[in-house]
């Protein structure tokens, strides 16, 4: 029975009972056994989700890195595309100015061959004027020939000396002339055929000069065609393993994300779990009673029309008059019934829990 004074029901006993304090002590040791058991799992689920975290981050590094690779590569792809193009513009530029000057070689060649053949037609035309004339100095030295002044002695009248004087005057002349003239025309096809030599060198001079150009151009477009096909593999292979690297991000992604699901799911039912094992303990503890059913039994043993005669206490729960009002009861405790009891008891357990019971002292 309560025979401790009448005091307000908030005030607190800082001391329990030695049973009470180890089922209490029971329910907190197990929601700790609880409670570390989910750390546990948590702590390696997220160790889990840190390794894969940071396989993302590094990944989403590399596929920066590649992104600017390939950013670069295409840049230079481009580079090395324009150049082969220009260059070959350049090459065709320059093989259709080789092909004019071949033509043009082979033109000045032609005319070398040709005035080679006229050059050697007139040297043979000389040597054929120098023979004839030749043959006359050997006719006029071995007398064959009549002297002129003979000729002139032996002329009948003035009419046939003139005639005669003219003739050989004439032959004179026509054999200087025909000297001449070979020599002149010998000195023209041989001027011709040194200028028209030397227009072949010097044409054959810039094809070689032109053909070195093209071959050059033609090594830098070849160079930057297999530039721009390096270029070109490299980007592919890039962008592989970018492609490849993304498919890995979103895998570990969808690994972190089921691990965060799982420890969601871990945590609430590490919370949901010795809550409920905690009221299930309390409830048998309490039972039907609105405290623990041990003070009730100590306090009154379970009877709802109890009283103390000492102190005046009453009910199952020998709550004091004064008490019973004070929490809003009507009449005495004893006299009400079992429901409002529990009612009352409910709010005095809630302010001052087993402290307002000296069973539970």
């Amino acid at each position: 029975m309560d025979t401790r004074p009448d005091t307000p029901p908030n005030r607190r006993d800082a001391t329990a009972s030695p049973v009470q304090s180890l089922r209490w002590a029971a329910a907190a040791a197990a929601l700790a056994i609880a409670g570390f058991v989910g750390l546990s799992a948590t702590s390696a689920d997220a160790q889990s989700v840190g390794e894969l975290q940071s396989r993302i981050d590094a990944a989403q590094s590399d596929a920066q890195n590649l992104a600017s690779q390939i950013e670069l590569g295409s840049a230079q792809l481009a580079t090395a595309r324009q150049q082969a193009v220009s260059a070959s513009i350049r090459e065709a530029q320059l093989s259709a100015v080789l092909a004019d000057g071949e033509e043009r070689e082979a033109q000045l060649q032609a005319e070398v061959e040709e005035a080679t053949q006229r050059l050697a037609e007139a040297r043979a035309r000389l040597q054929r004027a120098q023979d004839a004339l030749a043959d006359r100095l050997v006719a006029i030295y071995k007398g064959s020939t009549p002297d002129e002044t003979q000729l002139l002695l032996n002329a009948q009248g003035y009419d046939d000396l003139t005639t005669r004087a003219t003739l050989l005057r004439r032959i004179q002349e026509s054999d200087t002339d025909l000297a001449v003239r070979v020599r002149e025309l010998r000195t023209d096809v041989a001027d011709r055929l040194a200028d028209v030599e030397e227009a072949r060198d010097a044409q054959a001079a810039h094809n070689d000069e032109v053909a070195a150009a093209r071959d050059q151009i033609a090594a830098a477009r070849a160079q930057a065609e297999s530039r721009a096909a390096a270029l070109t593999a490299a980007r592919d292979e890039q962008a592989a393993a970018m492609s490849s690297l993304q498919s890995q991000v979103d895998g570990w992604e969808q690994q972190v994300q089921e691990v965060q699901e799982a420890q969601a799911a871990a945590a609430a039912e590490a919370q949901t779990a010795p809550a409920a094992e905690a009221q299930e303990t309390v409830a048998g503890w309490v039972g039907d009673w609105a405290i623990p059913s041990a003070i009730v039994m100590c306090e009154s043993g379970g009877n709802y029309g109890a009283v103390n005669p000492g102190s005046g206490a009453g009910g199952a729960y020998q709550i004091l008059p004064s008490t019973w009002q004070l929490y809003g009861g009507s009449g005495l405790p004893q006299n009400a019934s079992p429901a409002e009891q529990n009612r009352i008891a409910a709010l005095i357990w809630a302010d001052s829990g087993a402290s307002a019971w000296e069973c539970a002292g």
